[in-house]
């Protein structure tokens, strides 16, 4: 099983949020080519990095800070803005090692599959869910859409992962919401990521008892930055974990 530390963009610095509120943002790094460089050193195999201001704006914003990102040699997987084929194709030129189509995935699912058709094993899909209902444009709009029902376009076009994000537990440090993801990756056959909420290596622990269910990697942010999960540690608790054939 995968650790991710996220790397969240807003004005070139690494900020995080609070349940998905722009203006709760907090700064913790303002040299993101540095903290990539500390994730790389600690033994990151990726890093997840989110455009907050291009998933609101509808495009790349923050292209100078990813550069920097993708400096320190780490794989990268880039979401935020991505709304068409000329964005995947130019972020995975610039040597985005995958790309996570979210809003795009939700408006425009040909998308998906024609990405996946092109570039196979580099695209994914970012599902955002509140009350277990897919939200879009960078959490502020919340679709009519439940997150097995999208997940399930995708079954067969070759996504990569679904990075499942709890929003209500994004940021808040209450914990991750693993029966929801569990639930979700016993569903489906693709790969499911988890999201939001960690707090600490209890976390990752009880993740690791369900990677049979077809849960490959958990995203790692604010639990990192303030210190309550050492990163070291978390690496070291997934490093055992083997993903099992999902049941579906």
């Amino acid at each position: 099983m995968i650790l991710y530390p996220a790397i969240d963009l807003k004005g070139g610095a690494c900020v995080r949020l609070l349940k998905g509120e722009m203006d709760s943002a907090t700064v913790y790094n303002d040299d993101p080519g540095a903290q990539a460089a500390m994730f790389r050193d600690a033994g990151c195999a990726w890093i997840h990095v989110v455009d907050l201001d291009g998933a609101f704006a509808g495009r790349s914003v923050n292209g100078m800070a990813v550069e920097s990102i993708l400096a320190a040699g780490v794989p990268v997987q880039l979401g935020g803005g991505i709304r068409d084929m000329a964005g995947i194709e130019a972020w995975l030129d610039r040597g985005i090692a995958r790309v996570i189509l979210g809003t795009a995935a939700l408006r425009d699912p040909d998308l998906v599959i024609e990405g996946c058709r092109h570039f196979p094993d580099r695209v994914a899909v970012g599902i955002d869910a509140r009350g277990g209902m897919v939200a879009a444009e960078g959490w502020a709009e919340t679709s009519s859409v439940s997150t097995l029902d999208l997940a399930r376009r995708f079954e067969d076009c070759g996504v990569a992962a679904i990075i499942f994000t709890d929003i209500d537990r994004d940021g808040a440090l209450v914990g991750v919401n693993v029966e929801a993801t569990a639930d979700l990756a016993s569903a489906i056959s693709t790969p499911v990521i988890a999201s939001g909420g960690v707090s600490s290596s209890a976390d990752l622990i009880a993740l690791r008892e369900r990677a049979e269910s077809g849960i490959a990697g958990v995203i790692c942010g604010r639990s990192i930055y303030d210190g309550r999960l050492d990163l070291a540690e978390g690496l070291k608790i997934l490093a055992g974990a083997e993903m099992a054939e999902p049941s579906c």
